[in-house]
């Protein structure tokens, strides 16, 4: 068979045998060599998909994990207006610059807590943008927490916001790295039944 006729599935089975000999002879280090950290990383999301849940953002803001018995996610409006910025971020945002993302977040809360007063929301919000004030770590944490007591670990991972570090390189000499927060989730698993404009106006 020429290399051009083969089929995606012909290559899986090839790389089958391939896996299978190179774990025969205890070369585990050569096999995550040749896929390579970052491939390794979709592939368990790939693997994840088939036990985690949709996630649906109801229009008044309810978080329901769809597959998991439409169980709500029951946190309180800064929580959720929290949560929402992120889902809204899948690049991932570094606490240090949440503040310029104060009106998106505020917009979020805005709409998450209409019975609250506009000038507490506001306060809120300015404390959990501060990168010298411990609040957004508090949100994060707590938002950990309801997960973990709805799920195991490993699936919690794809809910909560952790960070990961993106490191950059310019030119030859010049390397900085960006330690950002985000959602794990495939956003293919999201479910919003809002329209984004209307939580971002304030």
């Amino acid at each position: 068979m020429l290399i051009t006729d083969r089929t995606p599935e012909d290559i899986a089975t090839e790389l089958a045998q391939l896996v299978s000999e190179l774990v025969a002879a205890g070369r585990k280090d050569l096999l995550l060599r040749s896929i390579g950290v970052s491939v390794l990383e979709e592939l368990r999301i790939e693997a994840a998909k088939s036990r985690l849940s949709r996630l649906l953002i109801t229009k008044d803001y309810r978080i329901i994990l769809v597959d998991f018995d439409y169980r709500e996610v029951e946190m309180t409006p800064v929580h959720k207006a929290v949560y929402l910025l992120f889902l809204n971020h899948p690049e991932g945002i570094e606490f240090k610059k949440l503040r310029d993302y104060r009106n998106e977040l505020l917009g979020y809360y805005m709409a998450t807590a209409r019975l609250m007063d506009k000038q507490t929301i506001i306060e809120s919000v300015d404390m959990l943008v501060n990168p010298l004030n411990n609040s957004i770590n508090e949100k994060c944490s707590r938002i950990k927490s309801i997960f973990l007591s709805m799920m195991d670990q490993y699936t919690a991972n794809y809910y909560i916001i952790s960070g990961h570090t993106q490191k950059h390189i310019a030119g030859s000499s010049k390397i900085w790295y960006e330690r950002l927060k985000n959602i794990k989730i495939s956003r293919e698993l999201v479910i919003r039944e809002f329209s984004e404009k209307t939580t971002v106006s304030v």
